[in-house]
């Protein structure tokens, strides 16, 4: 997924949504799989249905806070961690997402900002 550098022209239309679609996937793939090692780790280690292991993995995964208390040290340390890669998961996923928009947004004004420089 390389962008196109300072000096090239903005991407067409056509071909910057082809981008945004590409990097959407991958965020949706990055927000699945922390979604499926958080409902594993709650089945396995909090001994939870699968429901309330989707539930808490979920509402864990969006900064929500935990549904169901853990009663074992296994499953207080899985949450635990879990807790902390959600944090980074779910901001990098962003990250990723936004990343295409926020880079033509710099691309478009750096364009603009050296066309005014060979102007003057």
């Amino acid at each position: 997924m390389k962008l196109e550098h300072r000096h090239q022209p903005l991407l067409p239309w056509r071909q910057f949504r082809r981008r945004v679609i590409n990097y959407g996937t991958a965020a949706t793939v990055m927000i699945i799989v922390s979604l499926g090692v958080g409902i594993l780790g709650y089945r396995l280690f909090g001994h939870l249905p699968w429901i309330d292991a989707l539930l808490n993995a979920s509402m864990i995964l969006t900064g929500m806070g935990p549904v169901n208390p853990m009663t074992t040290v296994a499953g207080k340390l899985f949450a635990s961690a879990y807790a902390i890669f959600s944090g980074v998961a779910f901001l990098t996923s962003f990250g990723v997402l936004a990343a295409p928009i926020f880079h033509r947004f710099l691309h478009r004004f750096h364009l603009e900002v050296a066309n005014k420089d060979e102007d003057a």
